[in-house]
């Protein structure tokens, strides 16, 4: 253009302007027509009749929690327990008084929960099953309680506010520590499918007497220590004892006569454990992606 003549720039620079208009043209309609192929390509991709029958519902698994219960249910029925259950929402006498924890003891501490208006409480463990089982059955009595239970918990890895718990007890004329440290190395090695390294150290209970700490190494690190272990490469199982004497009697059963243990255990922790689980908000976090894997 700075080559060509004053009279001939007009001339020049209308044709140009033409040709490009010309040019874009064709160039958005090109477009258009490929956007409009790649809409079709969609639709035919994607059509659904939405006159048929809907599909049916996928098929679903059992939770690694329900699995882990089903199994110890199995386990211990085999060795001829019973499976009761309880109310989730239970009173303060069946929760606390009559597992000799009373209004000024200090365990109350220990299992902060959340109290309702009428002064009944979301259950810290499922002992107070065994209090219904031990009043309504009597003994010589076996039975274990699974079910949901509720604290007053900061959330970590390895603390929920709901998780899920079994307890169990015998109640009969001869039992000592024996049977109990028996009991517990079967229900560990059949959950677990393998050999499992545990220690049995003092613990303090107040519905147990001696009562004892069952806990065991951490298989996420090998006992190496990791978020889960809290570094200490052990995880606490399970709390047990011989049954206190004052629980006998506020179920109305004669402490000179009988005798028994008992134990509790978190199954959410033991799911952890074996399926190397390293942070427990999974377990009820409903994320499709986890619950898959099992």
């Amino acid at each position: 253009m700075g080559q060509l003549a004053p009279q001939e720039r007009a001339h020049v620079g209308k044709l140009l302007n033409a040709v490009k208009t010309e040019l874009e043209a064709a160039l958005h309609a090109r477009k258009a027509r490929f956007d409009e192929q790649a809409l079709a390509a969609r639709l035919d991709a994607e059509w659904v009749d939405l006159t048929l029958p809907a599909p049916g519902q996928p098929t679903g698994s059992l939770h690694p929690i329900t699995q882990i219960q089903t199994e110890i249910e199995d386990l211990f029925i085999s060795m001829g327990f019973a499976v009761l259950g309880g109310p989730e929402v239970e009173t303060e006498y069946n929760n606390f008084d009559a597992l000799n924890i009373p209004a000024d003891h200090p365990a109350r501490d220990m299992q902060d929960t959340f109290w309702l208006a009428d002064h009944n409480l979301l259950r810290t463990h499922t002992s107070p099953v065994q209090v219904r089982g031990m009043q309504r059955f009597g003994p010589p009595l076996r039975m274990i309680a699974p079910g949901r239970v509720f604290r007053n918990e900061a959330v970590d890895a390895s603390h929920e506010h709901t998780f899920y718990q079994v307890e169990g007890m015998i109640v009969d004329r001869v039992v000592s520590v024996a049977h109990l440290i028996y009991f517990m190395k079967t229900m560990l090695s059949h959950i677990m499918g393998r050999d499992v390294t545990v220690r049995l150290r003092p613990g303090f209970f107040p519905f147990v007497e001696p009562g004892f700490e069952l806990d065991i190494q951490c298989f996420i690190c090998g006992g190496a220590g990791c978020p889960v272990c809290k570094q200490s490469g052990w995880v606490e199982q399970l709390g047990c004892g011989l049954v206190h004497p004052n629980v006998l009697r506020m179920s109305g059963i004669d402490p000179e006569e009988w005798n028994g243990f008992a134990f509790g255990l978190g199954l959410t922790r033991l799911a952890m454990m074996r399926y190397s689980i390293d942070d427990i908000r999974l377990l009820q976090s409903g994320d499709l992606r986890f619950l898959n894997q099992f």
